[in-house]
Formats: C-alpha cells, sequence, structure tokens
C-alpha cells in the first residue's frame, strides 16, 4: 500500500518562498505519475503540479507556472513542491497524489489513487 507523508507547510509572508515535500513509502515514486492539489474551505480541490512518471514532463497550472517547481528524488523517494514568489491567494492545504490508474491524466484529480494527507501552507500579506 503506498502511503504519502507531506512536509513543509507553515506560515509566511507574501513574496517568501516555502518547498513542500512529500515522503513515498510503499512504492517508488518514479512509478506513478505524481502531482499536488490545493483546497481551501472556499474552493474545490485544484490541480496544482504534476510530473509524469515515464519521461518526468511536468505539467503546473496558470496560477502558479513560473513560481512553481515540482520535482522528483528518485534516489529518496520523494516529491517537491517550491513554491517562489507566494501570494495570499496560495494558501491552502496542499495534498500529494499519486496515479497508477491513468498516468497520462496528470491534471485530473480523480485519476490519483492514493492521497496524503495535507499541509497547511499560510501567505500573510
Amino acid at each position: 500500500q503506498v502511503q504519502l507523508v507531506e512536509s513543509g507547510g507553515r506560515l509566511v509572508q507574501a513574496g517568501d518562498s516555502l518547498r513542500l515535500s512529500c515522503a513515498v513509502s510503499g512504492g517508488a515514486a518514479s512509478s506513478y505519475t505524481m502531482g499536488w492539489f490545493r483546497q481551501t474551505p472556499a474552493k474545490e480541490r485544484e490541480f496544482v503540479a504534476g510530473i509524469t512518471s515515464d519521461s518526468g514532463t511536468t505539467y503546473y497550472a496558470d496560477s502558479v507556472k513560473g513560481r512553481f517547481t515540482i520535482s522528483r528524488d528518485n534516489a529518496k523517494n520523494t516529491v517537491r513542491l517550491q513554491m517562489n514568489s507566494l501570494k495570499p491567494e496560495d494558501t491552502a492545504v496542499y495534498y500529494c497524489a499519486a496515479n497508477s490508474k491513468q498516468r497520462s491524466a496528470v491534471t485530473v484529480s480523480t485519476f490519483y489513487n492514493y492521497w496524503g494527507q495535507g499541509t497547511q501552507a499560510t501567505i500573510s500579506s
């Protein structure tokens, strides 16, 4: 059974950076398409960034393109989300997810079959 544990979320100021990590156990992160999603009480869970299992192609939501970077460390079986130039609207619970159902469907949450419990990132203005 694959388990995902996120870490790194905390309170920062607008313009700061955060790096979120997702530790993967019970399977190789490189075998899954891995994604980061986020959710606030006012909005449904939304796609943030993803990386495919085969080529390692990365995908980003328009709202974070150029500011966020997803990466995978196969040696440490970890996926990271580097978040720069943070804005108050980036405040959310960030979830790491693994997709083995349809690895090409990077942005669609319903194809992700393993989820972490989330880490809270709060950006103050």
